[in-house]
């Protein structure tokens, strides 16, 4: 489990500063000629020097949590219909087409989960590391590609001199990563959104990923929501965690008490679902258990809870949605088990 590292030097007197808040955010595409909920009622805050890890099976709507904080929601079909994604201040989603163009590579940024799609084969990385760079800064082309240098030498890639000149496929999965990384940060940006960061990375690769990012933080202060389906990399990354499941917030808290004291039968499940190391594998072959059925199809509404169909501790009351019940100051879980009510107790 990862122990708290401190904001970096540049933070630490601000480490209370909430610099990005989400409130009630909702997403909807329209779909067949209806309208289809993806996100609903989204909300989370964001301190300086702070990761919140977003973890959740594929298609909870993780990625699309990212999407619509850049305002990036694939439109048509989809538009945020409610909510707000204040930073520093600032609504993102009222603010003009020529801001948010600004925020996005500048104020915040995000690693995208395949660095193959994500840049472009026929340019240099030097190239496409100096574009990002002078379209938010005003600088000339030659102080731009000296810049892409010093952030290829930041994240690490040797020889970055010699590198900056290379095309994508000359590069490794992992350096690869590492350009999507200092492209990200070219702006110095207050919030990093890493979406499965080290998707089809080796595990040694995953951990200098892990460590790369933890120095930036560490540096800077940045603030990282860290987008995964692993809660191995939670574990390594992340202060806080949210749980989604089915375009809903199900639980949230902090590292430890998620770990240790899981409330959400579906956030249990996911950890039960985790493999141990153990010493000598040969000798214990245990089945990981699984959580059964799959995740609803959204475009044929949900009704109630939407975990449960697949909950052991369903009962008659989930067939109605149950609200937020506050366990403390970030802690809270979307549970009729954790509310007043039948099967269920009083929370604080």
């Amino acid at each position: 489990m990862r122990t708290r590292r401190g904001a970096g030097a540049g933070a630490e007197a601000d480490s209370h500063e909430v610099v990005l808040r989400v409130e009630n955010l909702c997403v909807d595409f329209r779909v067949k000629g209806r309208e289809v909920r993806i996100l609903s009622d989204i909300s989370f805050s964001l301190r300086r020097g702070e990761t919140l890890g977003i973890i959740g099976e594929s298609g909870c709507g993780k990625s699309m949590t990212a999407l619509a904080l850049l305002r990036m929601v694939p439109s048509p079909p989809g538009r945020i219909t409610a909510g707000r994604v204040v930073l520093n201040g600032e609504d993102l989603v009222q603010v003009s087409e020529r801001r948010i163009r600004g925020i996005r590579g500048g104020e915040m940024s995000m690693i995208f989960q395949e660095p193959m799609t994500s840049l472009n084969p026929v340019y240099t990385i030097g190239n496409q590391i100096a574009e990002t760079i002078r379209r938010h800064k005003q600088v000339d082309k030659t102080a731009a590609w000296k810049e892409a240098v010093d952030l290829l030498d930041m994240v690490h890639i040797p020889a970055p001199e010699r590198r900056v000149s290379e095309y994508p496929h000359q590069l490794s999965g992992g350096m690869r990563q590492r350009v999507m990384i200092a492209m990200a940060l070219a702006c110095e940006p207050t919030v990093l959104l890493a979406d499965e960061p080290t998707t089809a990375l080796d595990v040694t690769v995953q951990a200098q990923i892990f460590d790369l990012l933890n120095e930036i933080q560490d540096t800077r202060g940045t603030c990282i929501i860290l987008i995964t389906h692993d809660f191995g990399a939670v574990s390594e990354m992340a202060d806080r965690v949210l749980v989604m499941y089915a375009g809903h917030k199900v639980e949230e808290g902090t590292l430890g008490e998620i770990s240790d004291d899981p409330r959400h039968p579906y956030t249990r499940g996911l950890l039960r679902s985790m493999p141990e190391i153990v010493d000598d594998p040969a000798d214990v072959r245990v089945r990981l258990p699984e959580i059964p059925g799959s995740v609803p199809d959204l475009l044929r509404g949900l009704e109630g809870c939407p975990f449960a169909p697949r909950c052991p501790s369903a009962m008659s009351q989930c067939r109605e949605l149950p609200g937020y019940s506050r366990l403390g100051e970030h802690r809270s879980v979307k549970c009729w088990l954790e509310s007043e009510g039948p099967g269920g107790h009083t929370t604080s």
